[in-house]
């Protein structure tokens, strides 16, 4: 049975920093890809970051490059978020994806995910 848990989340004021965790289990983590997304309230959810494992190339949105980070640990299984210089526009429920064979062109997209988290909040404060 394949899962996802993300932790890490929290409350933290606006310029501060938070460091999730996604810990797979189930799956040959280290030859799948793996992304964030967000869902803020009354928003639909949107692409935060990814790691490819075919190439090694990083993604991110434009909303957080710069400040966000994502990485992964295959040995200890986990992906991580670690995320800087917080915004209260930040403010969502981080979900972390991941698949195998996703191709470049879809890392963006949720629909190349076929595993998700249940998802932690980070909430972040003006």
């Amino acid at each position: 049975q394949v899962q996802l848990v993300e932790s890490g989340g929290g409350l933290v004021q606006a310029g501060g920093s938070l460091r999730l965790s996604c810990a797979a289990s189930g799956i040959n983590f280290a030859r799948y890809a793996v992304a964030w997304f967000r869902q803020a309230p009354g928003k639909e959810r949107e692409f935060v970051a990814a790691l490819s494992q075919r190439t090694g190339s990083i993604l991110y949105s434009d909303s957080v490059k710069g400040r966000f980070t994502i990485s992964r640990d295959n040995a200890k299984i986990t992906a991580f978020l670690q995320m800087n210089n917080l915004k209260p526009e930040d403010t969502a429920v981080y979900s972390c994806a991941s698949a195998g064979g996703i191709i470049q062109s879809q890392l963006r997209s949720q629909s190349g995910y076929t595993y998700w988290g249940q998802g932690t909040q980070v909430t972040v404060s003006s």
